[in-house]
């Protein structure tokens, strides 16, 4: 499968000059706290209340299901705690070494095209992986960013052995976005065993740690914010409380 064409303008910018609240947790977050603040932000920037915010965060290690979760593909359903979740997707885990970004956006105000809008947020992962020289790769049949393995066997049906390096996982209210993405920086890989990743049979799952590219979660943030400018706009850090 060839990786989809960019047949749209990978930016995404704001109808203005509002910058977007960058906001960092250095230690891992419990998943209810997590949404029970996107919810809430999401509410006060649907309001008018509040800027539009990314939320950078680990988690302890959890399972998630997103709205087209299957039941079988919860292979170890007492391995860690579970949450159903309204965004869109399958199974997928989070945990310490992966760089959850929870993206906050008025999408009234970035042109109300939410295809647009994951195709940015796709852009945006290939434009950080690209800065440590690899080469992330969308496909038609699979959400989230790959990454090809020809040092591996092929698949049975000849086709190249891949590896997924990052999630995508939205959900919309009142065209404001939350959930986000996840990014495999060093997590443990063997997590992901307990679940069939996004509901995908047969390919594996990858980090840039796995990749050879010895680089830390604040590394890894300064050139997701870097990218994020370039595909959404200007951005500001502030307190680490994200409320």
């Amino acid at each position: 499968m060839q990786p989809r064409l960019q047949v749209m303008p990978a930016a995404l910018p704001r109808d203005d000059a509002a910058a977007v609240e960058w906001i960092v947790r250095d230690e891992p977050v419990a998943y209810e706290d997590a949404l029970r603040v996107m919810e809430e932000r999401a509410a006060a920037i649907a309001d008018g209340r509040a800027r539009e915010a990314v939320l950078l965060l680990e988690h302890p290690p959890i399972y998630t299901a997103g709205t087209s979760a299957r039941a079988q593909d919860l292979l170890a359903p007492d391995r860690f705690p579970v949450f159903q979740t309204g965004r869109g997707g399958e199974y997928t885990y989070h945990g310490p070494g992966q760089r959850v970004a929870y993206v906050l956006l008025d999408l009234k105000r970035r042109g109300s095209d939410v295809r647009r809008f994951v195709a940015a947020l796709e852009h945006w992962i290939i434009a950080t992986l690209a800065t440590y020289q690899i080469r992330g790769e969308r496909r038609e049949d699979r959400v989230g960013v790959w990454v090809r393995r020809p040092e591996r066997a092929p698949l049975p049906d000849g086709s190249p052995a891949e590896d997924k390096i990052a999630a995508i996982g939205i959900r919309l209210r009142r065209w404001v976005s939350f959930h986000g993405i996840s990014l495999n920086v060093d997590p443990d890989l063997s997590h992901f065993t307990g679940i069939v990743p996004c509901g995908i049979q047969g390919y594996g799952v990858t980090s840039l740690v796995d990749l050879g590219i010895p680089v830390t979660l604040p590394e890894v943030d300064m050139t997701l914010r870097a990218e994020f400018e370039r595909v959404f706009g200007p951005v500001e850090t502030v307190s680490a409380t994200p409320s």
